[in-house]
């Protein structure tokens, strides 16, 4: 689904559905926004939210969703408040509430504030908001039902009262406390019956049709005219956030990122994927800060090499993977384009990165280990003369040479693309990685049975191939197996 709706008192989901198909999600919080950004819909629209009981939404995380190219819309309730406040930033504001504290004729919070009740009861209102009484008592104003007057009198009085014990009862029972007639309030009462304006349902239902029409026109990605600023507090307020997921009954869970870490160190595998995501995240952000776009070539192309590697080639696989990770087609093709992007990434700085490889093989301590063999492989090569060998120089087929590799070698199957496996392990091409598997069988075969090439290097070569090596070290191969079909 390409929409979110955050609502709850102003309007129910069910309503709501009638006027736009879209998924609808409790009145937002704080972190919400951000959850429901990561599955990058097209548009986001707000209309309740908290304010005491749990935090409210960030300004932050709506800055962050529209430089992620994502419409905001905002009406009726704290949507309004907070269109208000970003509209410079993007944020689009629907109806007269929004209109209101735009123009700076309303600016407390508590217009719009109620209380309600839980998600079971459909956040059934427990109290009227300011801005509706505003507008109730203005429409009876203008329809003479009440003087003006009045109705600045009756303003004042529910201005006063504590958000959670506004209603009319409460409002007409101070009014007559404070020596209004009472039958100018009767009439009043007997009007109100039939007649309240409930200026928030309707400005919720003003977003709605508002954008069905711009999805329906084809809403192109959200543009802003700022660059946003990756703060150390917005780091550590996103790490906190976790992420949203849906339940079979699409009732929404978020799941805390502290909890999957937990299991994940628990584990001993925190750091190794840590550092991963650490290169994604630096990737993902550097294509679009240079605003790279995924062509769907791209796309494409991080798709397949996704599915091959993870043996997903054929549809139901595919399927069954997705379900596992709790992801539709519309947050698959997402985390495909970003896969994209670190691809895009990955082929600029591949050249970049080996400048620190050296560094980052001695910090790891696989230095000595690398040198020692690619050393002692060097060495007995040129002492047999073979420092540049070819297919030629062992008499093998290039079925047979890669029947060794795989089969004998890494005790798999040859890969159907072969090509494809080479550029995933780092290999330039497949010539490259034909010539570094003919030097390693050469290596490997007079190792361990050319005693000349033996004694001329002493035990080096085979005692690095045998603390190196983990797949077959140590092992005497016999060349015969190599050449089987």
């Amino acid at each position: 689904m390409s929409v979110y709706i955050f609502t709850g008192p102003t309007i129910c989901a069910a309503d709501a559905a009638a006027e736009l198909k879209a998924i609808y999600l409790p009145p937002a919080a704080e972190g919400d926004v951000y959850r429901v950004a990561q599955w990058r819909p097209k548009a986001i629209g707000i209309i309740d939210g908290y304010f005491q009981s749990r935090p409210a939404v960030r300004h932050k995380e709506i800055l962050w969703a529209l430089s992620r190219g994502i419409h905001l819309f905002g009406c009726a309730s704290i949507g309004a408040l907070r269109a208000a406040e970003l509209a410079p930033f993007g944020m689009e504001g629907v109806g007269k509430v929004f209109e209101m504290f735009r123009d700076g004729i309303l600016e407390d919070d508590d217009e719009v504030a109620i209380v309600h009740g839980p998600a079971e009861v459909g956040f059934l209102a427990g109290s009227e908001a300011m801005v509706n009484i505003r507008q109730t008592l203005a429409k009876a104003e203008l329809l003479g039902v009440i003087s003006r007057n009045l109705r600045a009198n009756l303003v004042n009085i529910a201005k006063g009262l504590f958000y959670p014990d506004r209603n009319y009862s409460v409002l007409i029972q101070s009014a007559l406390e404070q020596g209004v007639p009472k039958q100018k309030l009767a009439q009043l009462n007997k009007w109100l019956s039939q007649n309240r304006v409930n200026q928030k349902r309707e400005d919720a239902i003003a977003m709605l049709r508002l954008i069905r029409r711009r999805i329906r026109q084809g809403l192109k990605p959200k543009t802003v005219s700022y660059s946003f600023e990756h703060t150390a507090m917005w780091e550590s307020a996103s790490r906190q956030c976790g992420e949203l997921r849906f339940s079979s009954g699409d009732d929404p869970v978020v799941i805390v990122l502290e909890s999957l870490l937990d299991e994940l160190r628990l584990q001993g595998r925190y750091k190794h994927h840590s550092f991963l995501a650490l290169g994604r995240l630096l990737a993902i952000r550097e294509a679009e800060r240079l605003g790279i776009n995924v062509s769907r070539e791209r796309r494409t192309n991080a798709e397949i090499a996704f599915r091959r590697e993870h043996g997903l080639a054929d549809p139901l696989s595919l399927e069954r993977w997705m379900h596992d990770n709790r992801l539709d087609q519309n947050q698959f093709d997402s985390l495909m384009s970003d896969q994209a992007r670190v691809n895009w990434f990955v082929e600029c700085a591949e050249l970049l990165s080996q400048s620190r490889l050296l560094e980052h093989l001695r910090l790891s301590g696989d230095y000595p280990r690398l040198v020692a063999r690619a050393n002692a492989k060097i060495r007995l090569l040129d002492s047999v003369a073979c420092k540049n060998p070819g297919l030629e120089s062992v008499a093998l087929t290039e079925h047979q040479l890669f029947t060794w590799y795989f089969e004998v070698l890494l005790d798999r199957p040859v890969p159907e693309d072969v090509d494809a496996y080479a550029s995933e392990i780092g290999f330039g091409s497949i010539h490259t990685f034909r010539r570094a598997l003919v030097k390693e069988y050469l290596y490997r075969q007079f190792s361990e049975n050319d005693t000349t090439a033996s004694d001329q290097m002493g035990s080096e070569p085979r005692q690095a191939f045998r603390n190196a090596d983990p797949s077959g070290a140590g092992q005497t191969l016999d060349p015969s197996v190599a050449a089987r079909e």
